[in-house]
C-alpha cells in the first residue's frame, strides 16, 4: 500500500428540506386546519478515527464528499427525512486543517474520535408551526437552512513512542529490521528509505512503537534531499533516538547537522528528550570507537551510547535507555494532568 500523509478534500453538508403549506381536507370536515411537517435535517460530514488505516491513499483517488439534503415536508403532518451522513474514516493521528493550512480543526489522537467537519441545516418548519389564536390558517413555511461547503486538509502524524533520526545510512532501517518485525529496505546507498516506517519494539516484556522517517541532509528545512516532510511524524514522540554513524568519516558533523535542520524545523521538536547513538562500532577498533564516543560526548554535552544495529552489540541497552524515557514521560504527563485536575477543583465555582 502506498504511503501519503497529506491530502485535500472537498466537503459538503447536506441542505435542510424545506417545510410545507399544507391544510386538512376531509369530507364533514369544515375547518380542518393548516398540517403542513416540517423539513428533515441535512446529513453532516464526520470524521471518525480508525485503527485499521495507516496512511491517507484512500483519498488520493476520492476527494469529494457530499452529505445527501434533508427532504421536504409534507401534508398530514409528515416530517422530511434526515439526509444521510457521510463519514471520513481516517488514521489515528490525523490531523484536520482549515483551508489556509495553519489552523487546526481537530486532532484525530484515539481510536473512535469523532469530529463533525460540516453540520447539515436544519429542516424548515411547516405551516402548521405557525398556527395561533388569532392566525388559524397561516400560509407561511420556512425554507430549510443551507449545507456548509468547505475545504480541508488531512494531515497525518504517526503516533509512536520512539522517533528516529539521522542522516541518510546512518543505520536507521537495520535497527529497526533488528529489534522488529518490521522489513524495512535496506541497501548501501543512500535514501533507501523513503516513507516512514513503524515496528514494535519490546525489551523486558514491555512493547512501545519505533518510527523510522527519510534521512535528513544538510538544507533539508530548504527542500534539500526529501526535505523535512517526514518530521512532522516524530513530533508526538515521547523520546527521539539519534543514531550517528561511526564510520562516516565526521560523526561530530553529523550529529551538528541533524540538531540545525531540528532547530530550522521548529516547534518544540529540538526540546524533546534525546538518546544519542554511535552506530556502526563493529567496523571500529577499541581505539577508534574511544576516541569518536569523546568527541561526540563533547559536542552533545551529554553521554553517547554505542551500538551495532548488523551485530546487535548493545542494542538491548539502547532499548532499555529509551523505555526509561518513555516512562519518564508518561509520568511527566499523569502529574501535568494531576495538577490541572487539581487546579481546576481550586477554582471558584461559577454558574
Amino acid at each position: 500500500m502506498k504511503f501519503l500523509d497529506f491530502a485535500k478534500v472537498y466537503i459538503r453538508s447536506g441542505s435542510g428540506g424545506g417545510g410545507c403549506v399544507s391544510f386538512r381536507r376531509e369530507k364533514f370536515i369544515e375547518y380542518g386546519g393548516p398540517d403542513g411537517g416540517d423539513g428533515g435535517n441535512g446529513g453532516s460530514v464526520i470524521a471518525v478515527a480508525v485503527e485499521s488505516l495507516n496512511t491517507l491513499i484512500d483519498f488520493r483517488y476520492q476527494q469529494h464528499f457530499f452529505a445527501k439534503n434533508g427532504q421536504h415536508g409534507m401534508g398530514s403532518q409528515r416530517t422530511g427525512a434526515t439526509g444521510d451522513d457521510i463519514i471520513l474514516r481516517v488514521p489515528v493521528g490525523t490531523e484536520l486543517i482549515d483551508e489556509d493550512e495553519e489552523t487546526v480543526l481537530c486532532d484525530m489522537t484515539e481510536v473512535g474520535q469523532r469530529f463533525v467537519i460540516a453540520k447539515g441545516g436544519n429542516g424548515g418548519w411547516g405551516n402548521l408551526h405557525f398556527k395561533s389564536s388569532t392566525n388559524q390558517a397561516p400560509r407561511r413555511a420556512n425554507q430549510g437552512q443551507d449545507g456548509i461547503e468547505r475545504t480541508i486538509w488531512l494531515r497525518l502524524k504517526l503516533i509512536a513512542d520512539v522517533g528516529l533520526l539521522g542522516m541518510p545510512n546512518a543505520g536507521k532501517s537495520t535497527f529497526l529490521a533488528a529489534t522488529s518485525n518490521a522489513r524495512p529496505k535496506v541497501a548501501d546507498y543512500p535514501f533507501t528509505t523513503l516513507v516512514p516506517n513503524l515496528g514494535v519494539v519490546g525489551v523486558d516484556n514491555v512493547e512501545f512503537v519505533v518510527a523510522d522517517i527519510p534521512g535528513l541532509i544538510k538544507g533539508a528545512s530548504e527542500g534539500r534531499g526529501l526535505g523535512d516532510l517526514f518530521l512532522g511524524h516524530v513530533e508526538r514522540c515521547s523520546v527521539l533516538l539519534h543514531l550517528v554513524d561511526g564510520t562516516s568519516g565526521d560523526p561530530v558533523g553529523d550529529y551538528e547537522t541533524i540538531i540545525g535542520e531540528l532547530e530550522a524545523y521548529g516547534g518544540d521538536l529540538a526540546n524533546k528528550p534525546r538518546v544519542t547513538v554511535m552506530n556502526k562500532i563493529d567496523a571500529l577498533d577499541d581505539e577508534e570507537r574511544a576516541f569518536i564516543k569523546e568527541e561526540l560526548e563533547a559536542s552533545v554535552g551529554g553521554p553517547v551510547m554505542t551500538m551495532s544495529g548488523v551485530s546487535t552489540e548493545n542494542v538491548t541497552d539502547v532499548l532499555r535507555a529509551l523505555r526509561d524515557q518513555i516512562d519518564a514521560d508518561k509520568l511527566r504527563h499523569r502529574i501535568a494532568e494531576a495538577v490541572e485536575e487539581e487546579d481546576d477543583e481550586d477554582a471558584p465555582w461559577q454558574p
